[in-house]
């Protein structure tokens, strides 16, 4: 049974620490997958399994994931898991695996790589997939353009970056649009938090701001920016075109004032007057996206 300093085990090592796991995890093109039902769903999503550190308990139920593994199936004690992880991993299973190639903004507008959604920023030139091997091309399916996208701008808490997802996906928008600095879809917890939805929905990256939203014009999407300013019109009142993509900004300031004027309409979730008088004046960004996601896919 493998200890803490096992060399096999590197891509486990201290998962808490984000600019550690952003730095490890950029290097070695992987991103980790925390307990079974996330696991089950990244490999059914079609992502290659590097590795899986799990207690004995665990191994049962992930017997058929595990076949064929050999030994890259590590099983360890739960104090080995927590000396290793950084934190009592409850759920008891960890799998390491090969990020994919992430598709270009154009590529998820127009429906042509809606099977992809790899990582949060494509690995490093140079950087293994796996253990030595070739980087595996990545599936695609049969194009279908989405009509409804979410454009999140600089959201950089990993936990509202999986919450949306898992809203978007839930509710049926067909893919996300992240800005530059948005923080990585496939973090361990975004992932976490989103259950395994990042799996489930097209996403890419800008890979310029500033002329971020000329893409969404040019394939005819309308942009709507959602705003707490509740002088703009109504979400629920706006007339929608055929394909529509709103807006989301960062969870302290919003959006910029640049995507603001440069969007096609400012529009805001109505709040009670009587809660604005008590100075509650807006929602918090999963709550916002949560009820905007339903109106936007209001026929």
């Amino acid at each position: 049974m493998p200890d803490a300093s096992d060399p096999r085990l590197a891509d486990y090592t201290d998962l808490r620490d984000v600019e550690l796991r952003k730095s490890l995890e950029a290097e070695h093109g992987l991103f980790i997958a925390e307990g079974e039902k996330v696991i089950r769903r990244a490999v059914s999503a079609g992502y290659p399994v590097r590795s899986v550190l799990l207690t004995r308990r665990w191994t049962a139920s992930l017997a058929d994931v595990l076949d064929g593994l050999g030994d890259r199936v590590h099983v360890v004690d739960d104090d080995v898991m927590e000396e290793i992880a950084g934190f009592p991993v409850h759920r008891g299973a960890l799998a390491s695996m090969e990020r994919r190639p992430l598709p270009t903004v154009t590529e998820v507008l127009n429906g042509t790589r809606a099977g992809v959604t790899a990582a949060g920023g494509s690995p490093p030139e140079g950087a293994a997939a796996g253990a030595g091997a070739p980087e595996e091309a990545a599936p695609e399916r049969d194009a279908v353009a989405p009509r409804r996208v979410l454009v999140l701008e600089d959201l950089v808490d990993h936990g509202n970056v999986g919450a949306i997802f898992r809203c978007a996906a839930a509710l049926g928008v067909e893919a996300v649009v992240l800005s530059p600095r948005c923080a990585d879809p496939l973090y361990r917890r975004s992932v976490k938090v989103s259950m395994g939805a990042v799996f489930a929905i097209p996403y890419a990256r800008m890979d310029n701001w500033y002329d971020g939203l000329a893409g969404l014009r040019a394939a005819g999407f309308q942009t709507l920016a959602l705003t707490p300013d509740q002088s703009a019109t109504p979400l629920d009142e706006v007339p929608m075109a055929h394909r529509v993509a709103l807006l989301l900004g960062s969870e302290g300031d919003g959006l910029s004032s640049r995507w603001l004027h440069e969007a096609d309409e400012p529009v805001c979730i109505p709040m009670s007057p009587a809660a604005m008088d008590l100075g509650v004046d807006s929602l918090n960004v999963v709550a916002a996206a949560a009820i905007a996601c339903h109106g936007l896919m209001r026929r």
